[in-house]
């Protein structure tokens, strides 16, 4: 007795993707009028019946997107879940979200789970550690798969990858900075030995070297406790320090609340700059400096990637990195009386 055909049968006899096969039997608006009309016609040639049993068991007849995200209890990374999902939504896709917490033994449980229940496509901020095992999973079920803002995997031939460009933040921050002549500048968060940290310092490392300064570099968890920790350490053991470079918003938010417990007015005894420009950065007191990155817009267009990945079968090109700025706010601007000639 013959097998009955698959999916998977009708995506190679059509020459297009799984996902692409499941939109035209779900009677997406995404697929394109040829694209339909050449799997509609696999299906005919193969004989193929769709097991509608399956599909609603599958909650499938919406289409689901998984969003796995490494860390939503930080605003910046909620903000890029939040701003996916609607754009999904926008185009008649429902998103699963879920929160792998830094931990890569519970990425790799939802993201089987999402495997499972055939998720037609996945976008990932992934946590580091021991993920291959995960990744060969998704690349074993053939759905598009993109990486965001960090690349746990490096196959890009299978799973592109998208982010920001962290570098050029980096240097805007230093060069503000030392443009005020400020002369010990301190780095604070980001675990040591990660892409996303390297990247997040790499100017700071250059810019200090290349001036000839000292620098001062605490590596740990990216939250505000740790910056809270490092800003009293600053104050009992490194008095000479006068600014610091913070991996993100969270750090800097926790070094200007100890700041504030004993005494230090940020912004004319201690200067500060945060990466991200969540949200918070502008409306506490004094206005915190920040590398803004413009992550609703990002999430945006991380989902339009993803979007033409399954409406047309073909693997993206990923666009250069997305572009960001400084916003200089009342944290980091050295009153012109206090600042040194270079």
């Amino acid at each position: 007795m013959n097998k009955k055909p698959t999916i998977i049968d009708v995506a190679a006899h059509a020459g297009v993707s799984k996902s692409t096969v499941s939109l035209v039997v779900q009677n997406s608006p995404l697929v394109k009028d040829d694209t339909r009309k050449l799997v509609q016609e696999s299906m005919k040639a193969l004989n193929y019946v769709r097991n509608r049993a399956a599909a609603t068991l599958r909650g499938s007849g919406t289409g689901l997107v998984g969003l796995v995200i490494n860390d939503l209890r930080n605003p910046f990374f909620t903000e890029f879940a939040a701003s996916a999902q609607m754009a999904f939504s926008d185009h008649g896709l429902a998103t699963v979200i879920a929160n792998s917490n830094e931990d890569p033994k519970i990425q790799h449980q939802v993201i089987q789970s999402m495997l499972e229940h055939e998720v037609s496509a996945l976008l990932i901020s992934p946590c580091y550690g021991d993920t291959k095992g995960t990744f060969d999973a998704i690349a074993q079920s053939g759905i598009p798969t993109l990486q965001v803002l960090r690349q746990a995997d490096m196959r890009a031939d299978i799973f592109p990858f998208y982010s920001l460009d962290y570098g050029a933040g980096s240097q805007l921050a230093v060069e503000h900075l030392i443009g005020q002549g400020i002369r010990e500048i301190a780095f604070v968060g980001g675990e040591k030995g990660v892409a996303i940290t390297s990247e997040r310092m790499s100017a700071y490392q250059t810019g200090i070297i290349d001036k000839g300064l000292q620098g001062h570099v605490f590596h740990g968890r990216a939250t505000r406790v740790f910056g809270r920790e490092v800003a009293f350490k600053l104050l009992r053991e490194h008095p000479t320090v006068k600014a610091a470079i913070c991996f993100n918003d969270l750090v800097a938010l926790g070094m200007m609340s100890a700041f504030a417990q004993s005494g230090v007015v940020v912004g004319k005894d201690f200067f500060l700059i945060g990466f991200d420009d969540i949200e918070e950065c502008s409306h506490v007191y004094p206005q915190l400096s920040s590398v803004h990155c413009d992550i609703a817009e990002f999430g945006r267009q991380s989902s339009r990637i993803v979007l033409d990945w399954l409406e047309t079968g073909i693997q993206p090109m990923c666009p250069d990195r997305a572009p960001v700025h400084l916003e200089i706010r009342q944290s980091s601007v050295v009153p012109s009386s206090l600042q040194s000639p270079e």
